[in-house]
């Protein structure tokens, strides 16, 4: 029996677990963490739960197949509701709750561009083919060949996919209130790259945010990781905790052994689900890397993250469970984060307060906060600027919510680059792995199949098909599709 060494178990590398184990692979999992989840992984204090990580819950879609091909599904292991409203808005002078559904939206948009309504359903039109075609043809495609991509349905509708034309010009099509805009902008913000450098394609995120949904596994989005972790020892998948992978030793063009902090482990095959910018640069030798230190600094990265986790001793007026702020320059903030580098001038954030959805993430009469500030990935992290940000998000909230919460803070904890780099090894510290431009698509990703090792592969946020949970549900049944197909089980002698 091939036995499979998979590196890191977030969401990608249990995705593959899952995957080969059910294929019959004898496999195990590495991971540095004294738990799994990878980036998403929950913190427990004086009674508050904060999922650390991920705390959108989109694509429904993506985790039903994934369940699926296991005889299982979702609510075998967590239960969701749909948040309707999906989240609240926050402008200079207005909030805005968006809806759930599309009438719903299109009657709000009415109040404020006439035709809106019509038009929504006439640019959900085009971002629902977006969606289909692409995830039929494009996504779930290991990114190798230009040859996968030769697909009728591909080629007869590449003008409809617009990846030659912006998400900012592609919107603009439709709408003109910037309300608007910065409204169906704002899913990209998070993908990597202004509207104004995204591939219109890309819209098929507005189909996941309005037609799909936004949802909430209930107690948070750690209950994936505890049902993908689940799935996975049922399929006689091994974890080692704690174990941290340092070097692996090759032979020709095939690994054989992997080193670890406890010891070393043999090896048929090996998965990296680890930081990819990490597992060349460290883990490698020079003469087995893919890619050069020139080649990783020429890469256009996603966000980092600031973010605070608070725990307030009462209930808070004003939230639901997902809030953003656009009470700043949406423009500004984005050059700041993609153009300049710099910490932000005058930030827009997040702010996920599960605590209105969920009564047993905090203590009874309390709230939970997740503050999130988008930052240029590289910057320098320190204490004294992540306490200027508080300061400067908090005297925002207190002033849009027109009520005290700083006073009553009893818990707090930050996280931003430094703990990116150190707990996940990730790459100038950033949080949501490559930018979707188009220079950075499919094939342009980095390959999931290691060039010169024929048995190392890598899944996850850095390679086919990116950023995001879903995704990274995908990255596994893709990379372990490839591996099943060049390494097929039999007995060694």
């Amino acid at each position: 029996m091939r036995k499979a060494l998979i590196i890191g178990s977030g969401f990608s590398g249990l995705s593959t677990a899952c995957f080969l184990a059910k294929a019959g692979y004898k496999v195990e999992v590495l991971e540095k963490n004294e738990g799994p989840g990878g980036r998403c992984r929950v913190w427990e204090s004086e009674g508050f739960r904060f999922d650390m990580g991920p705390s959108w819950y989109w694509m429904p879609d993506v985790f039903e197949r994934f369940f699926q091909q296991f005889g299982k599904k979702p609510g075998d292991y967590f239960t969701l509701k749909r948040l309707d409203p999906s989240y609240r808005v926050f402008f200079d002078q207005e909030t805005w709750d968006i809806p759930a559904g599309t009438e719903a939206l299109g009657q709000l948009l009415e109040k404020y561009e006439r035709g809106a309504a019509e038009k929504l359903n006439l640019f959900l039109k085009e971002a629902k083919y977006k969606y289909e075609t692409g995830m039929k043809n494009l996504v779930y495609k290991p990114g190798l060949h230009l040859s996968e991509f030769i697909d009728l349905d591909v080629v007869k509708g590449l003008f409809r996919l617009d990846l030659l034309k912006s998400m900012s010009q592609h919107i603009r099509k439709y709408f003109h209130h910037p309300k608007i805009i910065q409204l169906l902008e704002f899913p990209v913000l998070f993908l990597g790259a202004k509207p104004s450098e995204t591939p219109a394609l890309y819209s098929l995120m507005n189909y996941a945010d309005i037609e799909l949904g936004t949802w909430y596994p209930e107690g948070g989005m750690f209950r994936i990781v505890e049902g993908m972790y689940a799935l996975a020892q049922d399929l006689g998948v091994a974890f080692r905790f704690g174990t941290e992978v340092q070097k692996v030793h090759s032979e020709g063009k095939q690994i054989k052994k992997v080193q670890t902090n406890q010891g070393m482990m043999d090896a048929d095959i090996v998965i990296s689900g680890a930081d990819y910018h990490h597992m060349e640069s460290k883990i490698l030798e020079p003469s087995k890397r893919n890619y050069s230190e020139k080649y990783w600094e020429s890469r256009t990265m996603a966000p980092s993250s600031l973010l605070f986790y608070l725990g307030l001793n009462k209930k808070v007026d004003g939230l639901l469970h997902h809030n953003l702020f656009f009470d700043a320059d949406f423009d500004q903030h984005a050059s700041d984060i993609y153009d300049t580098a710099k910490w932000p001038e005058d930030p827009l954030f997040y702010v996920s307060c599960t605590s209105k959805s969920d009564s047993t993430v905090a203590p009874e009469g309390m709230e939970n906060l997740f503050v999130l500030i988008p930052l240029a990935p590289g910057l320098e992290d320190s204490e004294e600027m992540r306490e200027k940000f508080y300061r400067v998000v908090m005297k925002r909230l207190e002033s849009q919510l027109k009520q005290s919460l700083r006073d009553h803070v009893i818990l707090k904890r930050s996280y931003a680059m430094k703990d990116f780099v150190n707990d996940y090894h990730s790459f100038k510290g950033n949080a949501y792995g490559l930018a979707n431009t188009l220079r950075q698509t499919a094939i342009l990703k980095p390959s999931l199949k290691n060039k010169k090792l024929d048995n190392l592969y890598y899944t996850g946020q850095l390679t086919v098909p990116g950023p995001g949970v879903p995704p990274s549900l995908i990255s596994g049944e893709v990379v372990s599709k490839e591996i099943i197909h060049h390494h097929p089980i039999y007995s060694y002698e």
